[in-house]
């Protein structure tokens, strides 16, 4: 609603009193954003003929959590869910934000029946960014110069893809510029670190992870809706991408108007290459134990 992504904003939930209190709230501040219709109810209707719509509901994960252990639980919400919004928003694209994110865009995919093109979910988006954040941190450049991809699943096995990382066009392992410094090999730890149990250090300290998933699915928005033909890591449904196929996990793609295009070969090194095969392995695990 800040950014003017949509002029028309619908939320569904199954509590009432809380679905129709947000969009009062969010109603009452119509005059400090652009134009805009916010409207909120409990049932499903209220989806009706939307262009995206962006699945958030789920258990909360609390601290120590991994979101896998969401799976079974939120794969439940899934079943209860997608067919009703399918039914109501037959030509909608699924934009899939609840964890564990890639095994629930899985679940969406084969409850949907739609093409994979248009089920997917925010996968690394979020990951990417704070591996971009840090990176720029350490060298004291701006972070919208940093180019780098977080890969795999959104999660413990996500794999970083230092060999094809860059900042202004130089790549990352031949960085080295006078009073912006140079990264060793203690330093890329220290950073994959730091992304890989960012969200438990905000879920411990505040609860729950809200602002920059929600800039995330915003600018995942903005690609779709404004046709931007966008590069980003979101989580999939793979097919015959570097072996990989029937599973859903992140790599870059193209996010236009119609969904996702094709995913992008992306340089990958040995190392890189087997801790994404190890990360679809362990998301097919999971969704397979769950049925799916």
């Amino acid at each position: 609603m800040l950014r003017g992504v949509s002029q028309q904003i619908s939320l569904f939930d199954l509590n009432k009193e809380k679905v129709h209190a947000e969009a009062l709230d969010l109603n009452h501040g119509l005059q400090f954003v652009p134009v805009a219709n916010v409207n909120g109810s409990d049932d499903v209707n209220v989806l009706e003929r939307s262009d995206v719509i962006v699945m958030t509901a789920g258990a909360k994960q609390k601290p120590g959590q991994t979101r896998m252990d969401l799976a079974e639980a939120n794969a439940n919400i899934c079943r209860q869910i997608i067919p009703e919004v399918v039914r109501v928003a037959p030509d909608a694209i699924l934009l899939m934000v609840t964890n564990p994110v890639d095994v629930v865009t899985q679940i969406a995919q084969k409850l949907s029946g739609l093409p994979p093109g248009r089920v997917f979910g925010s996968g690394t988006v979020l990951d990417s960014s704070r591996f971009r954040y840090l990176i720029a941190r350490r060298c004291a450049v701006a972070v919208q110069n940093v180019h780098a991809y977080i890969v795999g699943e959104h999660g413990e096995s996500e794999i970083p893809l230092w060999s094809s990382a860059s900042i202004g066009a130089i790549p990352l392992d031949q960085w080295a510029v006078p009073g912006h410094g140079q990264l060793a090999g203690n330093d890329r730890a220290h950073i994959f670190e730091n992304v890989r149990t960012a969200a438990d250090k905000v879920i411990t300290g505040k609860g729950a992870t809200n602002y920059a998933v929600g800039l995330a699915v915003a600018s995942i928005l903005e690609a779709i809706l404004n046709n931007e033909n966008r590069v980003l890591p979101v989580s999939s449904l793979l097919n015959e991408y570097r072996g990989i196929s029937g599973v859903c996990l992140s790599v870059p793609c193209i996010v236009n108007r119609h969904g996702l295009e094709a995913a992008l070969p992306v340089p990958m090194n040995v190392d890189e290459m087997a801790g994404l095969k190890a990360s679809a392995e362990r998301i097919r695990e999971v969704a397979s134990a769950l049925g799916f």
